[in-house]
């Protein structure tokens, strides 16, 4: 029984040392026949991109070339013509993804020392470089302070393609975390100024250049980062070109389950990890997959492995509008956005934007393309369902409080209910926001779908002779169900009275009809009542 490879991203490690591979070789065989010079892919995190760049160094690289040729035999590509290209040219991978500095200046100092240890790599080269050569490449290799890094890669290529006398293969991973963490701590255009030369002129007509591949999670072009770039073919999840090799097909976690004796696990995995649509392909997340394989358990596991800053920011930031979105996706519906793949990071911060950015981080997926640059949108699966669910409670109420507000609810514990929810409004919301029902109602739903475990939570469906706000049906029948009512009210005084109202609503539109009908006997009616920051609970 093969290894699990969680967290190995060296294709070699991978190979030599019998752990579990999905066969992902048939990407080289398209990336040869693909005609464009430069190739940017963008996915979302922990979806194969450093592997398959690790895969391509050991495929492309002209050092060990006899020895990595072993790597793929009875791999996809060992059966395709361009098997011939292996081993041919020399090859540069620099991942980017370790640049996370808090200010330019240590980002500069760890950009620094990356490239000088790529430089030692290559330190053998020196032997053929001329005076005037040599002294650009020791001042970067032994850190002098004369050093220019601007340039630093277009010129690695240039004294490999004069050693080896073939032009230089180079592989650029994660590109885009420097300028995603430059924008997170203030030091943006600092950043785009280096990079846009340092990338920019490694990939522009260099005349060394035999094909450039950048990964990242979203495409920068503010300040014309690629701008230049006239040779530059982006494949986004929109595209279709190269859609399956970045994640796993239904059939890649088939055969898993299968290899691992657990192909009965099928449904919950699907539901759990499925969702992704990249291009033509249905994809699972991989990162879940192998976790999963390794411990049997159905647990979120993706959302785990970064801090979460887009999403976090894009929640504190939320306005009514977003919250308005937020709360149909809660609610398993879908939302048609525009969509063009080409806006800039500052852009995609703006609220009226983020679906985009949460669209290419993984956040959401597409459902389907309804016109030219519209998507229907929607949350892929249950493991970014309760990510958002934790992240909207982290944020908006702080997990402490919100633990006493859902327990005092399930427990009939109203004064406390009660008592609990005002210090959320107290502490959580912004007058400027709460002037509309959807506000509270978004809130409220938000808080609630936390349930969805141990309740069907749903929203603004018909039932009776109207629309309910919410409703909480346990799966469970021998439980309580609680049907939940909102008004808001123009005077502190009509506080109490509305609350009420809500109540009588619920009896006199008969919402708790379609809960009988399932025999579920014990419903809890809620009434809420809002006047700003205010609140009223009443309960029968």
């Amino acid at each position: 029984m093969k290894r699990f490879p969680i967290g190995i991203e060296n294709f070699k490690e991978i190979v030599t040392e019998d752990f579990y591979y999905v066969d992902k070789t048939k990407y080289i065989d398209e990336l040869i026949y693909d005609g464009s010079k430069v190739k940017l892919f963008t996915r979302p995190r922990r979806f194969g991109k450093t592997l398959n760049m690790s895969m391509l160094k050991y495929f492309f690289d002209i050092r060990d070339n006899e020895e990595n040729r072993k790597l793929f035999n009875s791999l996809d590509i060992e059966k395709s013509k361009y098997i011939n290209e292996q081993g041919k040219y020399p090859t540069i991978l620099i991942s980017l993804k370790s640049i996370k500095e808090d200010s330019w200046k240590g980002s500069f100092e760890r950009i620094k020392i990356l490239i000088r240890e790529l430089y030692n790599e290559f330190e053998y080269i020196r032997k053929v470089l001329n005076e005037s050569e040599l002294k650009v490449f020791n001042n970067i290799w032994l850190g002098e302070k004369n050093a220019e890094y601007t340039n630093s890669l277009k010129n690695l290529t240039a004294f490999l393609c004069k050693y080896y006398k073939k032009e230089v293969v180079l592989l650029i991973d994660e590109y885009d975390i420097p300028l995603i963490t430059a924008y997170k701590y203030g030091y943006y255009d600092e950043a785009i100024n280096f990079y846009k030369i340092f990338l920019g002129e490694a990939l522009k007509t260099n005349q060394y250049l035999k094909i450039g591949i950048l990964t990242g999670i979203i495409r920068v072009i503010k300040a014309g980062i690629f701008s230049d770039l006239n040779n530059l073919k982006v494949y986004s999840i929109l595209n279709k070109e190269y859609s399956e090799f970045f994640g796993f097909t239904e059939n890649e976690v088939i055969e898993a389950l299968k290899y691992f004796n657990i192909e009965y696990e099928l449904p919950e995995v699907k539901s759990w990890y499925d969702g992704y649509k990249f291009g033509n392909s249905e994809l699972y997340n991989p990162w879940s997959i192998l976790n999963f394989l390794q411990s049997k358990e159905l647990e979120p596991y993706w959302v785990g492995t970064s801090e979460n800053f887009l999403i976090k920011n894009i929640l504190k930031e939320a306005t009514s509008s977003t919250n308005d979105i937020l709360e149909k996706l809660f609610n398993g519906e879908d939302v048609e956005e525009a969509i063009s793949g080409t806006s800039d990071l500052s852009i995609l911060m703006n609220n009226e934007e983020v679906w985009e950015l949460l669209l290419f981080s993984g956040y959401l997926t597409i459902k389907e393309k309804v016109d030219d640059g519209i998507y229907s949108l929607r949350l892929p699966n249950k493991e970014i369902k309760n990510l958002f669910k934790k992240e909207f409670i982290n944020t908006h109420f702080g997990i402490s409080l919100f633990r006493k507000t859902i327990e005092a609810l399930k427990n009939l514990k109203f004064n406390n209910f009660e008592k609990y929810f005002q210090e959320i409004m107290l502490k959580s919301t912004s007058n400027l926001d709460t002037s509309k029902e959807a506000f509270y109602h978004g809130l409220s739903l938000g808080m609630l779908s936390y349930l969805d475990d141990d309740y069907y939570v749903t929203s603004n469906f018909e039932a009776g002779f109207g629309r309910y706000d919410i409703i909480l049906e346990p799966k469970n029948k021998s439980k309580r169900a609680f049907i939940l009512e909102f008004k808001v009210v123009d005077n502190e005084d009509k506080l109490e009275k509305l609350s009420k109202e809500a109540i009588t609503q619920i009896e006199e539109k008969k919402y708790e009809v379609n809960l009988k009908a399932r025999k579920i006997e014990n419903i809890t009616f809620v009434g809420i009542a809002f006047y700003g920051k205010k609140l009223k609970v009443s309960y029968k």
